[in-house]
């Protein structure tokens, strides 16, 4: 027979649990606001990519087009598709529709209250995500003034 003090030690005392608790206590207290500015940060990362993306897109149009912009009118189309010399948009590429596609789809906005729109206005409307002017070429994130990132830089002056 084993004597009653050689039993072997089979479970934590509410000691070692509390402190066991705190120490996780602790940790997330500093990871959990950390993970959430990162969010944060990732969706201010995919507007400044999106941004050069789109921006990119419209400059080899105009380059391709003698200096013209696409029209606001038909802009997803002439970035998303084939097109000619004079703008024309075709979904294959056949005789005169040799340039382009410049993207394969518009960019959904990452931030703001009009989050997810991939359209593209050249006024502010509803479900405008982007915002173009086709006489200089410039496309900026249709937010409010309000809407701004962690440093206090307007979403739309990007």
């Amino acid at each position: 027979m084993l004597a009653r003090g050689s039993f072997a030690r089979r479970a934590f005392s509410l000691i070692e649990v509390v402190i066991v608790v705190v120490i996780i206590g602790i940790i997330a207290a500093i990871a959990i606001p950390r993970m959430s500015r990162g969010s944060a940060g990732a969706a201010n990362s995919a507007l400044s990519g999106n941004l050069a993306v789109l921006r990119s897109a419209i400059d080899l149009y105009a380059t391709e087009h003698n200096g013209s912009y696409p029209a606001v009118a038909t802009v997803v189309a002439q970035l998303t598709t084939y097109t000619d010399h004079t703008g024309a948009a075709s979904a294959t590429k056949t005789g005169a529709y040799i340039y382009g596609p410049y993207l394969r789809d518009v960019p959904a906005l990452p931030v703001g209250a009009k989050k997810g729109s991939t359209t593209i206005a050249a006024a502010d409307g509803a479900g405008v995500g982007w915002i173009y002017n086709e006489t200089t070429g410039t496309i900026a994130a249709n937010t409010t003034a309000g809407e701004v990132d962690d440093t206090g830089t307007k979403y739309n002056t990007y």
